[in-house]
């Protein structure tokens, strides 16, 4: 095990420096699947860009660093990153007809999904303090999926979709977390990931402009920032204590729409999101006070367990 200097201030910096990237990621999917860049491209394109040209980029991390790797469970490999796969090109797919602050709020969500997933596929009891922060949670997202004739938009399924689908990769992701060292894991599941989008973006492949192509790289490259930004931060402080910096990046969409695309957030979104950070942060608050307090704890296991994207 390596072990890291704690840190809390550099490890809350870059915890809101992954915010930065990941809501860069969103930004750049939504310019990508509508026509501000030319002919939209297809969601599945979209996430080929994001696994492939990350892949790229932690490839070359790997190469730098040469780490020492384990026999890795393919299984749980396999069946992480095809719903990461699946969760991330719905995510793409819902940001190109609403708003990103929207999107965004929906898919905090995932580890609402993964706790209730957890109690058939891993037989974990669930206490009133969790349901009570489930409930809350999916309360804001009534409030933001607007399930009226008039104002109901049904994208927003697909950023539900894509929550639901990240909370089945959560449970995949407690089963590896511990086993492998999070560098290895995140390498595997960007090859894996990779590997799935060259194959389902086929049928619908369209030749990208050079500014796609470029767009696509930035793409890849934030999210590769982002995982080595969060996970470096989790390693340098408790996961109670930077968890919430984490929900910045309902933020930074939110300021990245309105600069760019001049949608800003309305009471509803507001509202909805408020109510959804809240269970989200209450069902955190609830996890670290039930942890199992350990010597032996690997921060970049625990990153990647908090880390789903």
């Amino acid at each position: 095990m390596i072990n890291t200097r704690q840190n809390p201030a550099l490890a809350a910096a870059l915890i809101l420096l992954a915010t930065v990237f990941i809501a860069g990621t969103t930004l750049v999917a939504k310019a990508l699947g509508t026509d501000a860049m030319g002919a939209p491209l297809h969601p599945l394109q979209i996430s080929f860009g994001r696994f492939t040209f990350a892949f790229l980029a932690i490839s070359v991390i790997v190469g730098l660093r040469r780490p020492t790797f384990v026999r890795p469970h393919w299984g749980l490999h396999i069946g992480r990153t095809s719903f990461g796969w699946m969760g991330v090109t719905l995510m793409f797919a819902s940001v190109a007809y609403i708003p990103l602050a929207d999107a965004t709020a929906i898919t905090f969500l995932n580890p609402v999904f993964g706790m209730l997933l957890a109690i058939p596929l891993l037989g974990e009891r669930v206490g009133p303090w969790r349901w009570a922060a489930a409930v809350i949670a999916l309360i804001g997202a009534m409030i933001l999926l607007r399930p009226t004739p008039a104002s109901f938009q049904p994208a927003s399924l697909l950023a539900l979709a894509a929550a639901a689908v990240m909370g089945l990769e959560l449970i995949f992701i407690k089963r590896l977390a511990g086993r492998e060292r999070p560098l290895q894991i995140l390498w595997l599941n960007n090859l894996l990931g990779t590997l799935i989008a060259c194959t389902a973006v086929i049928a619908v492949w369209q030749q990208p402009t050079a500014e796609q192509w470029g767009l696509m790289a930035i793409l890849g490259a934030m999210m590769a920032c982002a995982q080595g930004c969060f996970i470096n931060g989790m390693a340098r402080a408790d996961a109670s204590f930077v968890a919430p910096f984490s929900y910045a990046t309902l933020i930074f969409a939110a300021l990245y729409d309105f600069a760019i695309f001049a949608e800003a957030p309305d009471a509803i979104t507001v509202l909805g999101a408020v109510i959804i950070l809240a269970g989200a942060a209450l069902l955190a608050w609830r996890e670290g006070r039930q942890r199992v307090p350990t010597l032996h704890v690997d921060p970049g296991a625990q990153a990647d367990q908090d880390f789903s994207r």
